[in-house]
């Protein structure tokens, strides 16, 4: 049965990160899913959201959860592997670059986190997303400023997220070993705009960021880059 109105619900700022989870358990709002993406600020590589909805049983906590971006890699895998194992439910999505050019990287996360959470094989009763609100599931939800920092379900969609979103970065910079993917991951840093100068933008670039095109444009003015051709798949 659908939720018409959400009871009020209070969380203190000492609660932990399973407050949230907590809180809304106590007015009948279980389970919780968390969304969060890994790779909206990148300039290449697709855009990856996790989703999951963790147990509140002891037993099945996971040890040592986190933002993901405040865990080293080594800490990630770990937590990683903890989430898929734990969890009542998981999922995880990517959109492709070209998508992301289409559709513009605000559309392109809402609708990455939205399709995360529709993933789910549990249905959850309340949703709660890390910075932007997300619609078109059927249940009541709430966007929290640094959500992964404040809310264990949100903490574990981010790794999720974040820990796939850089395997997949491993895998194409074996297609693109030039950019060095496998070191800053598609973001803008020193490295990959050095990289990015030197050999133009590649076929999962993002062409609407500032850097790419401009390096795009002043490449083609010199005749040094060929056209770029986009890519585009959908795999959501």
């Amino acid at each position: 049965m659908a939720i018409t109105e959400v009871p009020r619900v209070v969380v203190r700022k000492d609660s932990g990160l399973y407050g949230y989870e907590r809180a809304l358990k106590r007015v009948g709002l279980a389970p919780v899913a968390g969304a969060d993406e890994a790779g909206r600020g990148a300039c290449a590589g697709p855009l990856v959201a996790g989703a999951a909805i963790l147990s509140d049983a002891k037993s099945k906590q996971i040890r040592g959860l986190r933002d993901s971006k405040l865990l080293s890699a080594a800490q990630r895998e770990r937590c990683y592997a903890e989430i898929v194992e734990k969890a009542l439910s998981w999922a995880v999505v990517s959109i492709e670059p070209g998508e992301c050019d289409a559709m513009g990287m605000h559309v392109a996360n809402i609708t990455a986190l939205r399709l995360a959470l529709l993933r789910l094989d549990v249905e959850p009763a309340y949703v709660l997303t890390d910075g932007f609100p997300v619609d078109g599931f059927g249940a009541p939800g709430l966007a929290v400023w640094k959500g992964d920092r404040v809310a264990a379900c949100v903490a574990a969609a981010s790794i999720v997220a974040k820990v796939t979103r850089d395997a997949m970065m491993a895998q194409l910079h074996e297609t693109y070993p030039e950019y060095a993917f496998d070191v800053h991951k598609g973001y803008c840093t020193p490295l990959h705009q050095e990289r990015l100068d030197a050999y133009g933008p590649s076929p999962i670039h993002r062409m609407r960021y500032e850097n790419v095109s401009r390096t795009a444009a002043v490449g083609r003015e010199r005749g040094v880059y060929p056209p770029m051709v986009k890519v585009i798949r959908d795999e959501c």
